[in-house]
Parts: C-alpha cells; structure tokens; sequence
C-alpha cells in the first residue's frame, strides 16, 4: 500500500506510536474498543494530555465521569489537568445518559457549535457505546453515529471513540457499527493466563491510508499511563 503523506498525531503512548509509524492521521476518527479494566479511559485521558503538552486544545465528552473525575484519575497517573482547565485549553463536557432527548438534542445543535468556535485539535467522546444505548433502533445508531463523525471531521479535530466491546468475543463492539463507521480501530484485550495472572494486548485492528503494524503486543498500564512493549510476545 502507498503511504499517504499525511500530517501524525502522537498518541503519547510508548510502542503504539511506533507501531502506527508516528501516529494517528491528523483528522481522523478512531475508536479503542475494550472490555472493562483494560484501560480505555486511560488511554483517551492519555492522548489529551499529549496534546496539551505540544500545546494543541483539547475537548473531553463524557457520558460516565465528570470533571473532578477526570481531574483525579489525570492526577493518579502525574497529569494534572486542574491548570490547563483553568486556562480554557482543555473542557471537559459531560453529557447525561438518563435524559435521552436533552442528549441528542445537545449534540445536533449546541455541540457543533462549541467545538468549531472552541477550536479543538484533540476530542474524545467516552463512551460511543452509552450513546448508541439511549435509542435501541438500529437505524438511528448508525445516523447518530454517522453524523457524530462528520460533524468532527469537519472540524478537522483527531477524535478518538471509546467503545465497550462485546462479552462474548472481545473483538467487536457491543452493536458492531462503530467499527465501520470510523477511520480506525485500536483494539485492547486480556487474556486470562491463570487464576492470578492476566496479560493486556493490544492491536491496531485497521487505520486508513497508512501503513501500521497489525501484530498483537503486551502492554501495561503504569503508574505513567499506558506503556507497548514492541519486543514483548503473547502467550
């Protein structure tokens, strides 16, 4: 495949960026899927502070966890993101599950307009997977989740899609639409070795127009945050 010549987004993650030969195409849309405990908020509160750190602006949406949440677990790993909130470089915004409509209704109208007047460089959305369970039609999650992407993309903002996978397989998420709808998949998974033991992995099931590693590696979530081990195997 021919490389597109395309401007990279650095997760902050060691190994990953490696593995997706400096990161993230600027202006897509991908998603981390993952089952509980495999740290994907991690991961999203990760690629924030690395975009903070080279100065870009930075929306958190939240369906589960507010701002002082987030402020704690920031600060568990060593990013304390209090300040940059302070100085308006970073918002987090959190959306309400239990009042669908009011939900819907913010994000066709008032949150476009924030994010273009903000001018964001970095938004997560955690999770996709509560968004898709406010309507149980299939057809309004794929439009939602469509116009959801489009609407970022026009922005021109690298958004990453936290997304809860399925018990069962752990390899697709809960209704199977998000995969199809974004640019790229990074997957996290963990495998049981024994009654004690469990071993995180990760993969980089698709990303478009770039060449990237598709192996299965070990990773680790640190006291630092997420850390790929290239030279590390699954067993």
């Amino acid at each position: 495949m021919e490389e597109e010549n395309t401007e990279r987004i650095p997760t902050g993650i060691t190994g990953l960026d490696e593995m997706l030969n400096g990161g993230i195409p600027k202006g897509h849309v991908f998603t981390v899927l993952g089952t509980f405990g495999t740290g994907k908020t991690t991961f999203a509160l990760q690629y924030l502070w690395e975009g903070i750190q080279r100065d870009e602006k930075c929306i958190f949406i939240s369906l589960e966890e507010g701002k002082e949440e987030i402020v704690k677990t920031g600060r568990s790993y060593g990013w304390d993101f209090q300040p940059y909130l302070d100085s308006n470089q970073i918002v987090v915004e959190k959306l309400s599950p239990a009042d669908a409509k009011a939900t819907i209704n913010r994000l066709k109208s008032d949150l476009p307009r924030f994010i273009e007047d903000f001018g964001a460089d970095r938004i997560v959305i955690d999770s996709v997977s509560l968004l898709n369970m406010l309507s149980d039609e299939p057809r309004e999650k794929r439009e939602r989740l469509f116009e959801l992407c489009q609407m970022v993309k026009k922005v021109k903002a690298t958004t990453l899609l936290t997304a809860e996978v399925k018990d069962e397989n752990h390899r697709s998420s809960r209704d199977g639409l998000v995969e199809y709808t974004v640019d790229g998949v990074i997957l996290l998974m963990y495998n049981q070795l024994d009654s004690q033991e469990v071993q995180l992995s990760i993969q980089v099931i698709k990303m478009r127009r770039i060449e990237h590693s598709r192996k299965i590696k070990p990773y680790d979530i640190t006291d630092d945050g997420l850390v790929v081990h290239l030279e590390g195997a699954i067993f």
